[in-house]
């Protein structure tokens, strides 16, 4: 009898093999699952345009201390690098010549005084006399003379006794300013004068500070069109800064004018602003990155960076959902960023739904399944894991 176990085994073999054609050609047919993506709604917004600008610091005030009289350096009353206050003596000149001015001056005085006394008397006495005709009318008239160039003798001995008291308080040369001094460059024993070139000591005030930046003549131009023609908002005037070490400063300034000129050289126009400064971090002649919002765009477009790709060329694409749910991709314009964000100006629309999250194997046109950003993820068994439950 003929065994029909061999072919029976055959046709099992056949029938299995005939269903996995069947099922991966049904998979084939119908494709695997659309991927899910995360997608944002296009929205307009006020964003502010963020300058920064690479500045220096400037003292407050600065003052050169000079001496205002000629002599000789007795005594240094100041500590150097300390901070001084205005009128706070700095310097003493040897103030013996200046002493014996005033001396003289003031006995010039007294001598000018009596001999106006005497001329008024005289002219006194030989008015009446001269009403009488006892005395010539001319002998009045010059007595009359005599008695007022007295009184101007007066005058000017007076004024010539305050000038030696000014030049003996200048003798002690004083802070015309608060703040700080520095390092002298002159010791006792020195010889100086009114007219020298060099200053004993050079005084800054380091609280408040101002800080100068260079932003080019164009941009600013540019800006203020912008301004002008309602496209963008007037910014802030509150100014951050970057210290060299790349450390924020803790304080914030405001900003106080801008120049009126441009720098031939440069091209620049200079803007300065006051900050303050209570713990003396900010130096004179520190190099520090000032930012501030310049302006604000009333009607702009933030996408997050994720979204956002290049191309070869660099130039920006995002990929949209589009009808049916497929993919569309589409260029844009982002220039600059904002935070964590891409600032859009052209390429879309309010209402576009823009995919920011798995965009890795995207294609134009490909069938996806959207859901807003950050929605939590549908997790599901393994394949496979029901049918072998379900056997067990």
């Amino acid at each position: 009898m003929l065994d029909k176990r061999p072919l029976l085994r055959a046709g099992a073999l056949c029938a299995i093999a005939l269903s996995l054609a069947a099922c991966s050609a049904g998979e084939e047919k119908g494709g695997r699952s659309a991927p899910e993506v995360g997608y944002v709604t296009v929205a307009v917004q006020p964003v502010p345009i963020t300058t920064s600008l690479g500045g220096r610091t400037v003292a407050f005030e600065t003052s050169e201390v000079r001496p205002q009289v000629n002599g000789l350096i007795r005594r240094r009353l100041f500590t150097e690098g300390s901070f001084v206050r205005a009128g706070a003596p700095l310097y003493q000149i040897d103030a013996r010549l200046y002493q014996a001015g005033v001396d003289q001056a003031a006995a010039n005085l007294a001598s000018a005084r009596a001999s106006a006394q005497a001329a008024d008397e005289r002219a006194r006495r030989l008015e009446p006399l001269a009403r009488m005709q006892a005395v010539a009318e001319q002998d009045y008239t010059d007595a009359l003379a005599q008695a007022r160039m007295a009184r101007a003798a007066v005058a000017q001995n007076s004024a010539a006794l305050e000038t030696a008291r000014i030049n003996l308080r200048f003798a002690t040369i004083t802070a015309p300013i608060s703040g700080r001094i520095g390092r002298s460059l002159v010791t006792p024993g020195g010889l100086v004068s009114a007219s020298q070139a060099t200053p004993l000591a050079v005084i800054q005030q380091t609280d408040p500070m101002f800080v100068d930046m260079q932003q080019s003549s164009a941009e600013l131009t540019t800006l203020r069109q912008a301004i002008e023609s309602g496209g963008v908002d007037a910014g802030s005037t509150s100014v951050r800064l970057r210290l060299e070490d790349g450390s924020n400063y803790g304080f914030a300034g405001t900003v106080q004018f801008s120049d009126v000129t441009v720098n031939e050289a440069t091209g620049t126009v200079t803007l300065r602003a006051r900050f303050p400064n209570p713990k003396g971090v900010l130096l004179p002649g520190m190099f520090v990155t000032a930012m501030f919002d310049q302006a604000v765009n009333p009607s702009a477009i933030l996408l997050p960076q994720a979204g956002v790709q290049r191309d070869f060329d660099g130039s920006a694409f995002v990929y949209l959902v589009g009808k049916d749910n497929k993919s569309v991709r589409r260029k844009i314009v982002a220039d600059r960023t904002s935070g964590a964000n891409w600032v859009v100006t052209d390429g879309l629309k309010p209402g576009d739904r823009v995919i920011t999250q798995g965009i890795s194997n995207l294609r134009q046109g490909a069938t996806i399944r959207p859901v807003p950003a950050n929605s939590p993820q549908r997790v599901g068994p393994p394949k496979g894991a029901a049918a072998g439950t379900k056997g067990k």
